[in-house]
């Protein structure tokens, strides 16, 4: 994988820590922010019709309960929350096998917060590989199954089971824990 449409291809889907820098587009509306990366990996020769950008957007703004007046409605008027349903949209448009997610919470209200867990949990239950990024240990507790565990960019440990406890993290990631092999 050398460019992000390698990845695309591949079935791989991220979505980025910072939102606002990396994610959304913000002049661009609901609908044509949730086509984006669809769009991308089939190629801008072949645009959609409206109506079935239409489609696609209204699908996923129904499917994670996206607050908004419509598809056409600027992304950047949406709450931050809102505009991370929004990014989870436009990857799961795209089919993926395996989601990345870093700190997919952080900056959202709580209720938001709650819906994206879910939604984790869901698309991991149905077979979908995701990768969780978080620097809140209760979030990760909630949703994980298994937790490698990172220190200044190297893997520290890998936590499962009954090791996966508030205590056990925080100790492996003071440094308390064996390296991880």
């Amino acid at each position: 994988i050398s460019k992000p449409i390698d990845a695309m291809k591949q079935g791989i889907a991220y979505l980025p820590e910072d939102r606002k820098r990396d994610g959304i587009i913000g002049d661009l509306s609901v609908r044509d922010n949730i086509i984006l990366a669809l769009q991308v990996k089939t190629g801008f020769f072949k645009p959609f019709s409206k109506a079935k950008a239409t489609e696609f957007a209204e699908k996923y703004i129904k499917l994670l309960d996206i607050k908004t007046a419509s598809v056409n409605t600027p992304i950047k008027s949406l709450s931050g929350g809102n505009q991370q349903k929004v990014i989870l949209g436009r990857w799961l448009l795209t089919e993926p096998k395996y989601l990345i997610l870093d700190e997919p919470t952080r900056g959202i209200d709580v209720g938001t917060k709650v819906d994206i867990q879910k939604l984790m949990l869901k698309l991991a239950s149905e077979g979908m590989s995701v990768t969780f990024i978080s620097s809140e240990t209760d979030e990760m507790l909630r949703t994980c199954s298994r937790l490698l565990v990172m220190r200044d960019r190297k893997l520290v440990g890998e936590l499962t089971g009954d090791q996966l406890t508030q205590n056990t993290i925080m100790a492996t990631i003071a440094g308390g824990e064996k390296d991880a092999e």
